[in-house]
């Protein structure tokens, strides 16, 4: 097929047209894919703001809140079955989130992110976080358990001896580890505000990649299927060679 178009002849080859259109709708589709992502990182972010707007207080028959909801919690600490979770960065330092088993009056159990410790001079050196355990009123916000981007190889099973160091553990792993059954499903986790005692650097945010970030890569994407399209065109469009012939009138 060919388009004359004034000196010049539009005339898309077979092969490079369906290789093109397959490689705009894949960018068109990774554009769209990114869109999709800001407006969920979006709603985490607003989520994050407005989950300070009330609290609620749990207990084993709470029914799942949303993520960031504030809540407070009463019961003690189990000091002796605590989680360091590997791989935590802060402040481009390495580290341990410290995840302290919390045990609710009237029964039950919620976990509580204390917050991060930095590495000790190797790993064989366990960081001390003790904590009392008294009755007491926590507060913080729901969240779910720390997890990778991309999960590599086979996770090895936690076990003793405390504090267990674990890498990305899901709670059900961490359940399994300290043998409880009863949990309340009001939040896997809780991010314990930074203002209350017997914690660690506290520096709770959404998720770090905002949406702006997502929109700007949707951007590239849709601007490279458009230059894509340009190219195509460009490249197949040639002089007429009939018209180069064309004999010349009178001058």
């Amino acid at each position: 097929m060919s388009i004359k178009i004034g000196s010049r002849i539009f005339a898309p080859r077979v092969i490079t047209t369906l290789l093109t259109v397959v490689l705009i709708a894949l960018l068109i589709s990774l554009g769209r894919w990114q869109l999709r992502r800001a407006e969920q990182k979006q709603a985490l972010f607003d989520a994050f703001a407005a989950g300070t707007d009330t609290t609620r207080l749990i207990d084993l028959g709470t029914t799942p809140l949303r993520r960031y909801q504030h809540i407070e919690a009463v019961g003690h600490y189990d000091q002796a079955r605590q989680v360091l979770i590997d791989n935590m960065v802060s402040g481009g330092r390495a580290g341990y989130f410290v995840i302290t088993p919390f045990a609710l009056t009237g029964g039950g159990w919620v976990l509580v992110n204390r917050g991060w410790v930095p590495l000790g001079a190797s790993r064989a050196e366990r960081p001390a976080i003790p904590v009392a355990g008294e009755t007491r009123q926590v507060r913080g916000r729901a969240d779910h358990m720390p997890s990778p981007g991309i999960q590599m190889g086979t996770k090895a099973q936690l076990a003793p001896p405390y504090p267990v160091v674990a890498s990305f553990p899901s709670h059900d792993e961490v359940a399994r580890l300290l043998r409880e059954s009863s949990w309340s499903s009001a939040t896997d986790l809780v991010l314990l505000d930074p203002g209350e005692p017997d914690g660690y650097v506290r520096n709770w945010s959404a998720p770090e990649f905002p949406p702006l970030r997502h929109i700007a890569y949707a951007v590239q994407w849709f601007a490279l299927a458009l230059t894509l399209g340009i190219i195509w065109v460009v490249t197949n469009l040639r002089r007429d060679s009939a018209d180069g012939r064309r004999p010349r009138g009178p001058t």
